[in-house]
């Protein structure tokens, strides 16, 4: 399998999270102006995933991220593998507001068996989230988003977490599941006439939108001290119907999907 790097630079406004430029000098230094009132969470992430949907090579992501609470009020447990979120309505057991994602590009430079398929650009999807709290260690959550540049189909991920604490370390595991439209699933997964006669390793391929992938994440947090916590996870995802009967899958993917993760998060602010 071949490993590729890329830095993921998404600014995007997300209940929580915000990203920030990742030329910024430290990741760890405060930043020159904390509102009276706040506590800001700096987080540094490592992502090590399939290089595009459908992909059985890996690449490796770093960005940073930021995201406030009000001073005095506990951080809110997030699953790994939540896109970057900003409340507009919390509850004690619900929360609404707008989320984001990145997704990274299908490059020929990257796997020489897509020659003649097309180019797909990275994408930044833009949306929103609705999560529920049934209890106080179960957590359900939907986000819905829309693509922006690589693709521009609708996409929408529904996930639950059993959430366990045990003094400073935190346990997290639940199922996944992925929906693509269309016009995602064409062009991740599609094939037309054109680039089957130019690859010539594929025929052509026409999918249809539903469901694109089942799967279950697991993530470990610990905390170290009030400034200091880190979080591990893994992801698998299983494609299924269209995306995994897709020829660009079967000829040079993989229906399994595997991630890991590690973030190392830096909180400071007023009274700190």
């Amino acid at each position: 399998m071949r490993l590729s790097t890329s830095l993921a630079l998404v600014s995007l406004l997300a209940a929580g999270s915000l990203a920030v430029p990742a030329q910024a000098a430290d990741l760890f230094s405060p930043v020159p102006f904390v509102p009276e009132g706040w506590i800001v969470t700096l987080k540094g992430n490592l992502r090590v995933g399939p290089s595009y949907p459908g992909a059985d090579d890996f690449s490796v992501i770093g960005f940073p991220s930021l995201s406030f609470r009000r001073a005095g009020t506990p951080e809110r447990f997030g699953a790994p593998d939540d896109g970057l979120s900003f409340s507009l309505l919390e509850e004690s057991a619900v929360r609404i507001g707008v989320v984001g994602r990145f997704q990274g590009g299908r490059y020929l430079k990257d796997d020489r068996r897509l020659f003649g398929l097309d180019k797909v650009n990275w994408a930044v999807e833009p949306g929103v989230f609705v999560e529920y709290w049934p209890l106080a260690f179960l957590r359900a959550r939907a986000e819905l988003r829309h693509g922006i540049n690589g693709h521009h189909g609708f996409v929408a991920d529904f996930g639950l977490d059993l959430v366990q604490s045990y003094g400073a370390l935190t346990l997290s595991v639940g199922p996944r599941l992925a929906l693509g439209d269309s016009s995602f699933a064409r062009t991740y997964f599609g094939v037309t006439p054109l680039e089957a006669a130019l690859n010539g390793q594929v025929t052509p391929y026409r999918p249809s939108g539903g469901i694109t992938s089942v799967g279950a994440t697991a993530g470990v947090s610990y905390t170290w001290s009030e400034q200091w916590s880190t979080t591990a996870f893994v992801t698998y995802k299983r494609l299924v119907g269209d995306a995994a009967d897709s020829p660009i899958v079967k000829r040079f993917g993989s229906e399994n999907q595997f991630g890991f993760g590690l973030t190392a998060s830096y909180s400071f602010g007023a009274g700190r």
